[in-house]
């Protein structure tokens, strides 16, 4: 799975820095987060209850960050585990440019899924992350800034604005993403 996105979040490189940092910003973003421990500089432990399709289940997930490039860029490497419903390895690579008083996050995510996960088939996957994607930074663009971010470019084609929807997995796209976020995140 690829998928790639972009949002303009009404609040400055540094705010939103920050936030992408904070494990208690996150499991506030990510619908479903059980629990978000910051590890080291580098490393994040989370657990998260979810849904994709048909398959449920609690995914535990490490995330280490690489090549990181204060306040404007990382790249997190992903492991998921869901137990019997499979597991999901990944990279995103998030950059943020300060536009004006805005913040353009951009983030793109390859991953790959396996178990029970990879037999719904690749469209449901593709659709449940770029939802958590896109549920994961409206809710991370209320936290830091009061107001929901604005999808930009290919984003903003399938929805100009995003309101949270209350079911988000955590950066499972940035997991396996995050989808992504999300992911903020999920």
């Amino acid at each position: 799975m690829e998928q790639s996105g972009e949002y303009r979040i009404a609040a400055g490189l540094e705010e939103v820095w920050r936030g992408l940092n904070d494990p208690e910003v996150l499991a506030r973003c990510i619908d479903g987060c059980q629990s978000m421990e910051k590890r080291s500089e580098e490393q994040f432990l989370a657990s998260v209850k979810a849904k994709v399709g048909p398959v449920s289940a609690t995914f535990s997930a490490e995330l280490n960050l690489l090549d990181v490039n204060p306040p404007t860029s990382y790249t997190i490497v992903a492991n998921v585990k869901g137990g019997a419903a499979g597991f999901g390895k990944g990279t995103a690579a998030v950059a943020l440019r300060e536009e004006g008083q805005d913040t353009l996050l951009t983030y793109q995510v390859k991953a790959s899924v396996g178990g029970k996960l990879a037999q719904i088939g690749s469209r449901l996957i593709d659709g449940t992350a770029r939802k958590m994607a896109d549920d994961f930074f409206a809710a991370f663009g209320q936290e830091v800034s009061g107001a929901a971010p604005e999808a930009t470019g290919s984003n903003a084609a399938a929805t100009p604005r995003y309101e949270r929807s209350g079911n988000w997995i955590i950066w499972l796209v940035m997991f396996a993403a995050l989808a992504t976020a999300m992911i903020l995140a999920f």
